[in-house]
């Protein structure tokens, strides 16, 4: 039987993908205690295509937010994955950095770093509400909008 959590990303019509697999020299995750610390997680479509575009010049802030939507997805699957598997050991989200690929006089950096931290919220309530950091980047890795790493108490 789905526990709470996945129960309420059903009903929000979420199914969290595998945990994608690491770009570079590094791990996806390091657990610490009862802290997990999420590495960044780059914008990418439900079908793994890129979300790239800059905001300020080729994307705007619903634009950039759904694409950290997708970033927050991204973070809960690899949450499950330090889990084994077992997303119901998530606590709480603790804290969010936020990095939006965007023109130099952009300074919606927020909003677009609130399409994570919304979604949060929704999927887990109260245990989804996080401290956070919303920054401008003159890019990100592959051209993505949004990148946003994560530190999260399990059990």
């Amino acid at each position: 039987m789905p526990g709470p959590i996945e129960t309420r990303l059903s009903e929000i019509g979420v199914t969290l993908p595998d945990a994608p697999a690491p770009a570079a020299n590094y791990v996806p995750f390091v657990q610490v205690g009862d802290l997990v610390h999420v590495s960044g997680q780059i914008s990418m479509s439900e079908d793994g295509t890129l979300i790239t575009g800059k905001l300020g010049e080729t994307l705007g802030v619903d634009e950039g937010a759904a694409a950290a939507r997708r970033c927050a997805i991204a973070l809960l699957a690899q949450v499950r994955a330090a889990c084994g598997g077992d997303i119901e050991r998530l606590v709480r989200v603790v804290k969010l950095t936020g990095f939006v690929n965007s023109t130099v006089d952009f300074t919606d950096q927020p909003k677009v770093i609130n399409g994570a931290s919304d979604f949060l919220v929704e999927a887990l309530g109260d245990a989804g509400r996080h401290a956070r950091s919303a920054v401008s980047a003159a890019s990100l890795p592959l051209g993505v909008a949004v990148e946003i790493e994560g530190i999260f108490e399990v059990r």
